[in-house]
């Protein structure tokens, strides 16, 4: 095992990892938050928007987006965000990451928006305020902590689905596993290092979860 860890970065693809969780969660939740907003938007057509964003990336297995990024439109189309291979497949892999995973955010904050009684609402229209003016000020943030829960469970998938970034030649965790049982072939203790680092990664997450939303449940 010291000579794989000498002769491989594996901390330099745990650090990939951990920069590919971090980059996809910050978009998830922006994009996340602003589907969800479509979807309980008062406008059918914004609702529609909402509804197909969700039902489109939902129901897309994560490895076809990750290929359809660099085989169709990085390669076909040539939509290219850096010239280096490397890094337009990183930044590939963040956006598919982020799009995808916004899909179930939307989804758990809409779950958090149905927990806030709508005599809230009702009572925010009451004394003035826009629709924009009631989300931002009165439902989105009870939302967000009752949708704590699943919201880590998300980023939990999300930590975990960055292995699928290794199909389009990113250099993670998974990527170098795969390349180091190619050329070293595979063993158990190689197998169980890589998924205690996942543990370690996932772990702290679902506790500190756990403890928020216990912490910051909205009273009944």
């Amino acid at each position: 095992m010291g000579e794989i860890f000498a002769n491989y970065d594996i901390v330099g693809a745990v650090w990939k990892t951990i920069q590919l969780a971090v980059l996809s969660a910050i978009g998830a939740t922006v994009i996340g938050t602003i589907v969800a907003v479509l979807r309980v938007s008062p406008v059918p057509v914004l609702r529609g928007i909402g509804t197909t964003f969700v039902n489109t990336f939902r129901n897309t297995p994560l490895t076809v987006l990750m290929i359809m990024s660099v085989l169709g439109f990085s390669f076909l189309l040539g939509l290219q965000i850096r010239e280096d291979f490397a890094d337009n497949a990183f930044w590939w892999a963040v956006i598919m990451l982020s799009l995808y995973h916004a899909a179930f955010v939307c989804e758990a904050l809409r779950s958090g928006i149905n927990t806030v009684p709508a005599g809230q609402a009702e009572a925010a229209r009451s004394i003035g305020l826009t629709f924009k003016q009631s989300l931002l000020e009165v439902i989105l943030p009870q939302s967000f902590r009752g949708a704590i829960a699943p919201l880590v469970s998300t980023y939990i998938a999300l930590i975990k689905n960055t292995t699928v970034a290794a199909v389009i030649g990113v250099a993670e965790s998974a990527g170098i596993l795969a390349t180091i049982t190619e050329n070293e072939g595979g063993s158990l203790p190689l197998f169980l290092v890589f998924a205690l680092i996942f543990v370690v990664l996932t772990l702290p997450l679902g506790v500190l979860g756990t403890n928020l939303s216990r912490k910051l449940a909205v009273k009944r």
